[in-house]
């Protein structure tokens, strides 16, 4: 179920991690990860380049699992939609080339049929002799490609019945947020909040966002969400409720493998997770991180500090237990969470999907009882996950886990039931 036949009265509403999924946001990696060189990636926020040829059979089996389970949206289908609008057109274009400074190629752009604007905005707009070289020839692209837009969890995040647009904090992701308010405004109808409009120091991403329950957050604190930006999430999501809590996990400003609290904590049902041991036993890069758990109550905040995240979890009436990234080695923790071995994502209590390379996680998750499913056994359609009450649908991926994220970066739920 994709977004070529493109349904229009699915609603925003997350109102947790593990609530059956009914829709789904992605981006299929484009032409715009072929526009790095060893010399850009860092800007781009990759430590290496990836072979498109590869990534493309890798990527095909995570969203095939996904259209057999879920209504797919792509990204590029609807931000094509989305550019059939005069107004709106213009305001993405115009946006787009005044963060990007290229102001000068305004109406060119607008000129162009919205399938190939579509592609420009988020592949990029390729430097041409004449065009002021001593500024773009090095860089080659005028409009910059868009080259973490796959990690579609990022620049928004559906929380509750609200969609937060987020302050990026590299200059490098601040375009996806256009593309996004648009589609979440323009196309399923959604409110969205953005916390650089409450302060402007105030910094929040998708992937240190996680809804626990209806009354619930669980947010990492780190090199790209901030404590203004916590303060945010509780002033937003506290007012008006009478009592509303966030569980704030202080993370690592390196390496970047600890870039988002879903890198080493993701649920995986209500009762289940799978967690980095050293964040929980506070060692390694951990020791000294801490765990507090903000209350709102009333208008009033209070906090108070815990010895981890699930002890935290059990104050607020929440008792989940722990499957580790990379199962019970040290060694083997370490190479797994380096590759997303923590982060899955899930499509309903206790159904999930991940990559299959880590090897000691997937064992994790077999012992515990889940079925391991292989990912392109469901794409062929010779397996059906519905008929499993508890599985992790395995991908295999050798180049996508190389971007530094997994299964939970590449997704943004739009629609679950509430449980």
């Amino acid at each position: 179920m994709s977004s070529t036949d493109i349904k229009t009265d699915i609603k925003v509403n997350v109102n947790s991690e593990y609530g059956l999924l009914k829709a789904v946001l992605l981006h299929t990696p484009g032409q715009e990860i072929e526009r790095m060189t060893p010399e850009n990636a860092h800007e781009a926020l990759y430590s290496d380049i990836l072979n498109k040829s590869i990534v493309d059979g890798e990527y095909a089996n995570f969203s095939g699992v996904l259209e057999r389970w879920t209504q797919v949206y792509y990204v590029a289908d609807l931000l094509e939609r989305l550019l059939s609008d005069d107004a709106l057109r213009r305001h993405l274009v115009e946006e787009s080339c005044r963060q990007d400074q290229c102001l000068f190629l305004l109406d060119e752009l607008l000129s162009h049929d919205s399938r190939t604007l579509a592609h420009e905005l988020i592949s990029g707009f390729a430097y041409r002799p004449g065009v002021d070289p001593g500024r773009y020839a090095d860089q080659r692209y005028i409009l910059r490609p868009l080259y973490n837009l796959f990690f579609t969890r990022d620049a928004s995040s559906s929380v509750y019945n609200s969609v937060l647009i987020n302050s990026m904090s590299f200059d490098v992701r601040q375009r996806e947020t256009l593309i996004y308010q648009a589609i979440f405004e323009h196309f399923f109808g959604a409110s969205t909040l953005n916390a650089m409009q409450w302060d402007p120091a105030a910094r929040t991403e998708g992937g240190d966002v996680q809804v626990a329950r209806h009354d619930l957050l669980c947010v990492g604190c780190g090199i790209r969400t901030n404590r203004r930006g916590i303060d945010y999430l509780a002033h937003t999501f506290g007012h008006g409720r009478e009592r509303f809590h966030i569980i704030a996990q202080e993370l690592p400003h390196s390496p970047d493998s600890f870039i988002h609290l879903d890198m080493v904590f993701t649920f995986l049902g209500p009762h289940t997770c799978m967690a980095f041991e050293p964040m929980l036993k506070k060692t390694g890069l951990f020791a000294g991180k801490s765990t507090t758990l903000i209350t709102v109550e009333g208008g009033r905040v209070s906090s108070r500090e815990y010895g981890n995240i699930l002890q935290a979890l059990s104050s607020v009436g929440m008792d989940v237990e722990p499957l580790l990234c990379g199962g019970g080695d040290a060694w083997a923790q370490q190479r797994e969470q380096w590759h997303s071995g923590a982060n899955f994502f899930a499509l309903g209590p206790d159904k999930v999907i991940g990559y299959r390379r880590n090897n000691h996680t997937i064992e994790t998750l077999d012992k515990a009882g889940f079925a391991i499913l292989p990912a392109e056994d469901i794409c062929s359609g010779k397996i059906d996950m519905k008929q499993y009450d508890r599985f992790v649908a395995a991908f295999q991926a050798g180049e996508l886990p190389r971007a530094g994220g997994g299964a939970r970066c590449m997704t943004m739920p739009v629609m679950r039931e509430t449980l």
